[in-house]
């Protein structure tokens, strides 16, 4: 991306779609059943196409997920502050979720082009801020919350692993649609620029 209007236009589409899907909208508006929550995808497409905007586009999408936290459980009737996800391990979605966005920042420091060289590195940099994001979110919830009432490493680990591959599937599925109209969009462009080259 060359220009800060491509830069916005992209910034506002992840937006809009973690906050769509954050919200759980009712099956009635989208006509598709649940849609999965594309947070941790967007996060980590943050991170790949807004790098150099990090030190406010971060906290943006994070004030963001927290506000969409805050319209669904009061929306529900819930105290916000009572709901059984808010303790302190709420707070460790901070960190967790910087774990997505440096993934993507590291997969975009080593871009060059969309190659398969470029697909390893998404993909082992997207596996690797997957598994730390869960063992923060995961882990702080299970170890911190009083949601468990005698916590032990087996109880974690069972619980850690029956989630990874759910969370992982979802994002890894986002950030593919991601990819291919990445490429899709790149490839668009470069054909275009071929036709306006002089002959």
């Amino acid at each position: 991306m060359n220009s800060k209007l491509q830069r916005a236009v992209v910034f506002t589409l992840i937006l809009s779609l973690m906050v769509a899907t954050r919200l759980n909208l009712p099956t009635s508006l989208t006509h598709f059943g649940p849609v999965p929550d594309a947070s941790w995808a967007a996060f980590f497409l943050g991170g790949f196409y807004l790098r150099t905007w990090t030190r406010w586009a971060f906290p943006v999408f994070m004030a963001l997920a927290v506000l969409v936290d805050y319209v669904v459980i009061s929306g529900q009737g819930m105290d916000f502050f009572a709901h059984y996800c808010m303790s302190a391990a709420y707070w460790f979605l901070v960190p967790a979720y910087f774990a997505l966005w440096f993934g993507g920042m590291l997969t975009r420091r080593f871009y060059k082009e969309a190659n398969g060289k470029a697909l390893a590195v998404l993909a082992a940099s997207l596996f690797g801020s997957v598994v730390l994001c869960h063992l923060l979110s995961q882990g702080s919830f299970y170890w911190i919350s009083d949601s468990v009432a005698n916590p032990t490493f087996a109880g974690w680990w069972k619980n850690y692993s029956d989630w990874f591959v759910p969370y992982l599937r979802t994002a890894a599925i986002y950030v593919g649609l991601a990819v291919i109209a990445h490429v899709g969009v790149t490839q668009a462009a470069r054909l275009q620029a071929q036709a306006k080259a002089p002959r």
